[in-house]
């Protein structure tokens, strides 16, 4: 019997493969494609771990997470949004990609309609594709700040024909930057919950935003799912471990299925987590590096012919466009990692239509890296 091909490859992957088989081989790879901090987790949280690693037996925890991070995590609703949120709320979860399954999961049924912005993250789309629910692909433009908007959801539901069942937002988005406003989000929340529509507020890149207002969906409504992550301003992706802010009725039936699915998030990353959300202070010097390496991309790029498709406002992504030197992002990539051994990813991954024309770089190198990758491009396009 063979395998079915459910989902489309997720190419940043795939890069990251190459670019890896690359070092292998001898060669000097600088990496920009995927979303991976050059950062060590906070040091004190990497003490922790060393501590209660001679100090007891990781096991299994509450499927909901320890009690103490999820206080902790309530916490930094308070002190960062100024935002109370009951603990009962929070749940921990196997990295945010065990998130999104729970949640789709749990609130669909199969051929229910999301929505998600395009360009965007690849993953919602072939997890989607593979729970057999339908994804509405809604195209971005400047003419609606680069966010999903009830204008451009209805215009979607109309040309679609179909009724949105569950809208999907990510700020700082991924491959795009863009940072909604905090107008644009309570507009959004205020428009699903009108309507009795899902909304799913991906804040995963909160704490990496250099333009505009950083807000939480929870600021608005107790209805939303709120998803987010140690991985990214916490430096934490190989830990696997992130969380969700849930309404009430929603806690029990996904704490049901996180049993029988995950059993529980690894302990050891909890404990670090929890440590790591007192490490603002050191955190924050890690994103002035991105911020640095920001400037550096947002003048160097559109001056070797790659202008930037929209601003580069959170996150640590530049999407570009590329055909002023290639109409096949896929080809341009493998190019320049096999010519001067940048990796970076294709935009068919974000954009399956239109996406051949465009390239993201990932800036969540070090600042060295950054800077040598820049010199390297400038050098082979001129």
């Amino acid at each position: 019997m063979r395998a079915k091909n459910i989902v489309e490859p997720f190419y940043a992957m795939d890069v990251l493969s190459a670019a890896s088989k690359a070092v292998r081989d001898g060669h000097p790879v600088i990496s920009m494609a995927t979303g991976q901090p050059s950062h060590k987790a906070p040091k004190r949280a990497l003490e922790a771990a060393k501590e209660a690693l001679d100090l007891k037996t990781m096991g299994y925890t509450d499927a909901v997470g320890i009690s103490s991070l999820r206080l902790a995590i309530a916490k930094h609703y308070k002190d960062y949004y100024g935002v109370d949120v009951d603990p009962e709320r929070v749940m921990v979860t196997n990295g945010s990609s065990a998130a999104f399954n729970l949640v789709f999961l749990s609130l669909f049924e199969p051929g229910a309609t999301i929505a998600i912005a395009k360009p965007g993250y690849p993953a919602y789309r072939n997890i989607l594709k593979a729970l057999r629910l339908n994804c509405v692909e809604v195209q971005l433009s400047a003419q609606s700040n680069y966010t999903l908007t009830p204008e451009v959801l209805e215009n979607a539901e109309r040309n679609e024909g179909v009724k949105i069942d569950g809208v999907l937002l990510a700020s700082p988005a991924n491959p795009t930057g863009t940072v909604t406003s905090e107008a644009d989000l309570k507009a959004l929340s205020d428009w699903c919950e009108a309507r009795g529509t899902v909304f799913i507020s991906d804040e995963i890149y909160h704490g990496l935003t250099f333009a505009g207002q950083e807000t939480t969906a929870a600021s608005f409504t107790d209805n939303a799912v709120i998803i987010n992550s140690f991985s990214k301003y916490y430096c934490m992706t190989g830990w696997r471990i992130g969380w969700m802010i849930l309404p009430e009725h929603l806690i029990r039936p996904i704490e049901c299925l996180a049993q029988s699915m995950y059993i529980s998030a690894p302990e050891l990353s909890q404990i670090v987590a929890e440590v790591a959300l007192t490490e603002r202070d050191e955190l924050d010097q890690v994103v002035a590096g991105y911020k640095k390496n920001r400037d550096l991309l947002m003048q160097a790029l559109p001056g070797v012919g790659l202008p930037l498709d929209s601003p580069m406002d959170g996150a640590f992504y530049a999407y570009v466009d590329v055909s002023g030197h290639s109409n096949d992002s896929m080809e341009f990539s493998k190019k320049m990692l096999e010519e001067i051994h940048v990796a970076a990813v294709p935009g068919l991954d974000f954009d399956v239509k239109d996406g051949s024309k465009f390239m993201r770089f990932s800036y969540a190198g070090s600042q060295e890296d950054i800077a040598q990758a820049v010199q390297r491009i400038q050098n082979w396009l001129g």
